[in-house]
C-alpha cells in the first residue's frame, strides 16, 4: 500500500487549471520532489496534501486512509515553509512544541519529544534562545524539528532551502537527507531547483502547466527526458532545430549545415538535445572517433572555468553547443575564445523531440 496517493487532483483559479488531474503513488519511507517552474502547480498541490487548500476534484489517501476532506490538524503531517514561520517571541523549544501544545500534549511529553527534535537537528544546545538570535540555517532547522516533533505521518517541504545562501542551502540539503532516510521518513519536496530534486529525491515528479510531465527516477529524468519540456527543464543541453528522416537529422543552413545521428528514427522538424557532459572536444578538422560519428566544427564563444568543470560553449551554423570537462582535461587549457575546435558525441546521447 502506497503510503502517500494522489488521485486525479484538481483544483482550479478563475477557471485556469493551477492543477489539472494529478496522479501519484509515493512509498514509506521515500522522498518525491515535485520540480518545475514558477506557477506550475507544484506548491498547490503540496497545500492540498497538507489541507491548506481543498481540491476541485480528486482524492488524497494517506496509508489507504482517505484524508481529502480532513482539516490541516487532523492529518499529522509536518510542513516546512520557505519562510520557516517562526514566532519571533517564543524560544526556540516553545516553537518546536507548539505543534504537539496544539494537539493537546501534556507538558512533560511536549518537552521530551521537542528536545528529542532538536537533537536530531544539532540544536539542543540553542533551546532557550529567540529565532532572531539564529542563523538562516539554524532558524530552519528549528522549523525542520517542529515538523519532526509531531511525529507526522508525512514530511512536506516547501521549497524550504531557496532563502539560504548558495553554501549553507548545499550543507543543509545534505544534512536534510540524511536525518530522513534515518528517520525512515516519507516526504514531498517541493522545489524550482532542479540540483536539489535530483540530489536529494528518490522520484522526481517534473510539473508543466498543472501536470506531471514526467515521473521517474532523478537519473531517469535527466537521462531519459519523457518530453522536450523536461529536457529543457531539467539540465542544461545543445538544442539544435533540424529536419529529420529516419536516423538523421539535418542542422544549420543550406551547405553549411551538418548531417546527425540518433539511435531511433524521427521523421520532420525536431529539435535534437545533447547533454554537455556527453560532447568531447576534438581538434579541428580531426576524423570522427570510432562511435562519436556526430561532429561539428565552430569557434570557442566561452570559456568558463567552474572549479570541478570547465564550461565550453561552441558556437557552430547549427547552433551553440555547451561542453563539460573535466577540469584537469588539458585540452582546454590551449583555447581562448575566437578559437576554431570540433565537438563529437555518440548517437545514442541524442535526444529527439517533435518541433
Amino acid at each position: 500500500m502506497a503510503q502517500l496517493e494522489l488521485q486525479g487532483l484538481r483544483r482550479t483559479y478563475a477557471g485556469i487549471n493551477a492543477v489539472d488531474g494529478v496522479s501519484l503513488h509515493l512509498a514509506a519511507g521515500s522522498l518525491v520532489a515535485l520540480l518545475g517552474p514558477s506557477g506550475c502547480g507544484k506548491s498547490t498541490t503540496l497545500r492540498m496534501i497538507a489541507g491548506l487548500e481543498q481540491p476541485d476534484a480528486g482524492r488524497i489517501l494517506v496509508a489507504g486512509q482517505d484524508v481529502t476532506h480532513l482539516p490541516p490538524w487532523s492529518r499529522r503531517m509536518g510542513v516546512v515553509f520557505q519562510s520557516y514561520a517562526l514566532f519571533p517571541h517564543m524560544t526556540v523549544e516553545a516553537n518546536v512544541g507548539f505543534g504537539l501544545r496544539m494537539q493537546g500534549v501534556g507538558t512533560s511529553e511536549r518537552l521530551r519529544r521537542s528536545r528529542a527534535a532538536l537533537d536530531l537537528v544539532g540544536l539542543s544546545d540553542h533551546a532557550g534562545k529567540k529565532p532572531r538570535q539564529l542563523s538562516g540555517g539554524q532558524q530552519q532547522r528549528v522549523a525542520l524539528a517542529r515538523a519532526l516533533a509531531i511525529e507526522p505521518t508525512l514530511l512536506l517541504l516547501d521549497e524550504p532551502l531557496s532563502a539560504l545562501d548558495a553554501k549553507l542551502r548545499d550543507e543543509l540539503r545534505v544534512e536534510m537527507r540524511i536525518l530522513q532516510r534515518r528517520l525512515g521518513a516519507t516526504a514531498v519536496f517541493v522545489t524550482h531547483d532542479q540540483a536539489e530534486a535530483l540530489a536529494m529525491a528518490d522520484q522526481v515528479a517534473v510539473m508543466e502547466r498543472g501536470r506531471i510531465a514526467q515521473l521517474g527516477t532523478p537519473e531517469d529524468v535527466f537521462e531519459r527526458p519523457a518530453t522536450a519540456f523536461v529536457a529543457t527543464f531539467v539540465g542544461r543541453s545543445a538544442r539544435l532545430p533540424g529536419t529529420a528522416h529516419g536516423t538523421t537529422t539535418r542542422c544549420g543552413p543550406g551547405s553549411h549545415g551538418s548531417t546527425l545521428h540518433t539511435a531511433t528514427p524521427h521523421h520532420g522538424p525536431v529539435t535534437l538535445f545533447i547533454r554537455p557532459h556527453r560532447i568531447r572536444l576534438l581538434a579541428p578538422g580531426a576524423p570522427a572517433l570510432d562511435g562519436f560519428p556526430n561532429v561539428l566544427d565552430g569557434t570557442i564563444a566561452s570559456i568558463d572555468y567552474t572549479g570541478a568543470t570547465v564550461e565550453l560553449v561552441l558556437d557552430t551554423p547549427a547552433g551553440r553547443v555547451p561542453i563539460d570537462l573535466p577540469a584537469d582535461d588539458p585540452a582546454w587549457r590551449t583555447l581562448t575564445p575566437g578559437a576554431p575546435a570540433r565537438a563529437g558525441w555518440e548517437p545514442s546521447h541524442t535526444m529527439a523531440f517533435p518541433a
